[in-house]
């Protein structure tokens, strides 16, 4: 998948990244680089957390067979 991120310069000298497609999904780092791995890292923490949500709710669902897919 590919998301949008933004970096900004903040005064302490750090780079701070975010995604705005994944609200509050917001990382740093002490340069450009290592801000980018960290919101990469962030996404993929991002996107499990909303899965498990979604998985919780599939459970109680009567009917409903729960399978994993791969995009």
């Amino acid at each position: 998948m590919i998301f949008h991120v933004t970096l900004e310069h903040a005064e302490d000298g750090w780079v701070v990244a975010e995604c705005p497609a994944l609200p509050g999904c917001v990382s740093q780092g002490e340069d450009e680089k290592v801000a980018l791995e960290n919101i990469r890292e962030a996404i993929t923490a991002w996107l499990w957390a909303e899965d498990q949500k979604a998985v919780s709710s599939l459970s109680h669902a009567e009917g409903r067979v729960p399978l994993v897919v791969a995009v």
